[in-house]
């Protein structure tokens, strides 16, 4: 509780700095940076370079000295989005699926680089007598938000492979939505019945016994081809600071890299990070485990982010055939 206080107070802060004037990117009288920027990010294994980056401090290493590097740490997509969207963060890490809906409906943001690949999983609930997905017909499913990344990997794969759909479309699926942290408890009382699950979650609930695995993630809808994670930045940051831009993503493909050649000490900023934002601590066998199932990569191609999207109009979660033409800038990367 405490930790999200000051989240608050330092968003309320950052609001009082803005109406005094301040700017990312300014210069003080004197020379010297003035530049304050925040990144954000989720408390999920699929975000583990921002956890890095921020306790291994790399963006100060990166940016101009002098700059001082907030974080804020996110429930879902959509808020994340928005927070780009209005200059309240300058970059982080977010699902693909945000990003393009947000994309698509006219906001001007730019993915830069990827986070991750894998790490949907989709759980079923012990003692839900589901055997298969074809048990799914008139069950109960939860994901993070209606119409985001692993909501839209499980759908694709029900209507695709099992001819089964949610509610939403006049299906046959019940669809709620829930925190991933909460899973576990929703399985507990019998709330819901299938959840698609962000790792380290999906691990955390096969550790309790109250789910099991019913797709793992290699046959979930583009389970090992799409970012589960992009790194994201609005294009007016692109356009009027392309250096700090420049800097952020020299930033993030440090923690990508240290997360690759250190692993064992990435897994621990994991498990020290997931309880000082969420208040739980998970063992080192689940990170073990949800390990397994993601591969941490900065590159990014344009075609996968396409097809994803492509599958979320097909689902109606977007209003257009959508062109992500201009979304991927890769040029950071070079």
């Amino acid at each position: 509780m405490k930790k999200w206080l000051s989240i608050i107070a330092l968003a309320v802060m950052s609001l009082v700095l803005a109406a005094c004037g301040s700017d990312a990117g300014a210069n003080s009288d004197d020379g010297g940076s003035t530049e304050e920027i925040t990144i954000g990010y989720f408390p999920n294994i699929n975000h583990v370079a921002g956890m890095v980056a921020e306790t291994k401090d790399l963006y100060s290493e990166t940016l101009p000295d002098g700059t001082k590097v907030n974080y804020q740490y996110f429930p879902d997509g959509s808020s994340f989005m928005t927070a780009i969207e209005t200059g309240d963060i300058q970059g982080g890490l977010v699902g693909p699926g945000p990003a393009m809906n947000h994309f698509t409906s006219g906001a001007e943001v730019n993915v830069v680089a990827a986070g991750s690949t894998g790490g949907t999983v989709i759980m079923a609930r012990e003692g839900a007598d589901i055997d298969s997905p074809e048990d799914l017909a008139g069950k109960t499913f939860v994901s993070p938000r209606v119409g985001c990344t692993h909501d839209v990997q499980f759908e694709t794969m029900m209507k695709e492979e099992f001819g089964i759909t949610s509610d939403r479309i006049d299906g046959e699926m019940k669809h709620v939505t829930g925190k991933p942290a909460t899973y576990a408890s929703l399985f507990e009382t019998k709330n819901v019945d299938v959840a698609t699950v962000p790792e380290p979650w999906a691990s955390s609930i096969e550790e309790q016994g109250s789910g099991k695995v019913l797709v793992d993630t290699p046959d979930v809808a583009f389970g090992e081809t799409l970012p589960a994670a992009v790194f994201v930045t609005s294009q007016k940051l692109v356009d009027e600071n392309p250096d700090m831009v420049e800097s952020i993503v020299e930033a993030h493909k440090k923690a990508t890299d240290f997360i690759n050649e250190n692993p064992e000490e990435a897994k621990q900023i994991a498990i020290d990070k997931i309880k000082d934002i969420t208040d739980q601590e998970l063992s080192k066998e689940v990170i073990d485990r949800a390990w397994e199932r993601i591969d941490f990569t900065y590159e990014v191609k344009e075609e996968n982010l396409q097809e994803f999207a492509d599958a979320s109009y097909d689902l109606e979660f977007l209003k257009e055939k959508p062109d992500l033409t201009g979304l991927v800038d890769t040029s950071f990367l070079d």
